[in-house]
């Protein structure tokens, strides 16, 4: 970690405050504060992961986070939102929710209010956590509960998700969500429609970028590129010793303009959902579209929960890398 990423602690009698500088433009740190996809992909400590059950970012809306320990253990948090400016401040309570006292099986402190504010440093960000406690009994508990240790953890978390949208920025992929049921996710690649659509259905060169993660190995890819024909790739995690099957059926084909499947993530029951890939291309170039639609805003928000972005940028990272070598 370098200096310009590390975090200060100032405390007085009711208060903590913790500082630190992010290397991302204000706005992007307060959309990865504010932004249920975002915050699920980094909030809390390294090994936790995070739930949003409500975000209603408004004076007087109110919040809750449900954190799941590696051990599967939930830690609910709660809290109101008294001030939001965006991108320069926001108040909220915090709050233990109900379960937590049992789980931790300690004296929670009570009556927290959190501001956190984003200052503009010339593309970096200065984000200042003040936590103030009714009394300094409070902040006490609060501190040998671990806060500051478990908000620095967060922070790294942050620091590794932001460095990850900054360096993708630049390929030009968008995600939108048009409806609750639906995300549409578009890229611009620079080559022509007909390489794009051989590498996307070709299986000696999806095996060559498909997948999320540089480490995952592709160890089945069947493509039966027909109306009716099915499809099915497998990765397999070395560092955990497991398969992510995903498979489905090919429902209209226009080669090299437009692609409609089925697809579901196989160790998740029922998580079919319509992908819809329409190509266009212009001066050389070629516009990858891709209309996602889900039976229910559930699966549609488990899917974004999941780290879709993210891996979708960096699936199509390497399918741009392929393309650049196929030229």
């Amino acid at each position: 970690m370098t200096a310009s990423n590390s975090s200060t602690i100032q405390s007085s009698e009711r208060e903590i405050v913790i500082t630190r500088v992010f290397n991302a433009p204000r706005e992007l740190v307060f959309k990865a504060w504010t932004d249920p996809q975002h915050v699920a992909q980094w909030w809390g400590p390294k090994g936790f992961t995070t739930r949003v059950d409500e975000m209603d970012l408004r004076p007087g809306g109110t919040s809750r986070y449900v954190m799941c320990g590696p051990d599967g253990t939930e830690y609910p948090v709660k809290g109101v939102f008294h001030e939001v400016v965006p991108p320069e401040r926001i108040v909220a309570s915090d709050e233990f929710d109900e379960g937590f006292e049992e789980v931790v099986k300690a004296d929670l402190p009570k009556e927290i209010i959190m501001t956190a504010i984003f200052e503009d440093l010339n593309d970096k960000t200065r984000l200042t956590l003040r936590i103030v406690h009714p009394t300094a009994e409070d902040r006490r508990k609060h501190e040998e509960m671990g806060v500051v240790a478990g908000w620095n953890s967060s922070f790294e978390c942050l620091d590794e998700f932001l460095a990850k949208i900054v360096a993708n920025q630049g390929n030009g992929l968008t995600l939108t969500l048009p409806s609750e049921r639906e995300i549409v996710v578009t890229r611009i690649f620079n080559a022509p429609r007909r390489l794009v659509f051989e590498a996307w259905t070709q299986p000696e060169h999806v095996k060559r970028w498909f997948g999320g993660c540089r480490s995952m190995t592709m160890t089945v890819c069947e493509i039966d590129l027909r109306v009716g024909g099915k499809w099915r790739y497998v990765l397999y995690d070395p560092s955990n010793d497991t398969e992510h099957g995903f498979s489905g059926e090919y429902r209209e084909i226009v080669p090299p303009q437009r692609l409609v499947s089925t697809e579901r993530y196989e160790p998740i029951p029922n998580s079919d959902h319509l992908n819809t890939l329409t190509l266009t291309e212009q001066d050389g170039k070629t516009t990858l579209h891709i209309h996602i639609q889900y039976p229910s805003v559930e699966h549609r928000d488990g899917h974004l929960q999941s780290g879709m972005e993210i891996g979708m940028r960096e699936t199509l990272n390497r399918l741009e890398e392929l393309l650049t070598s196929m030229a």
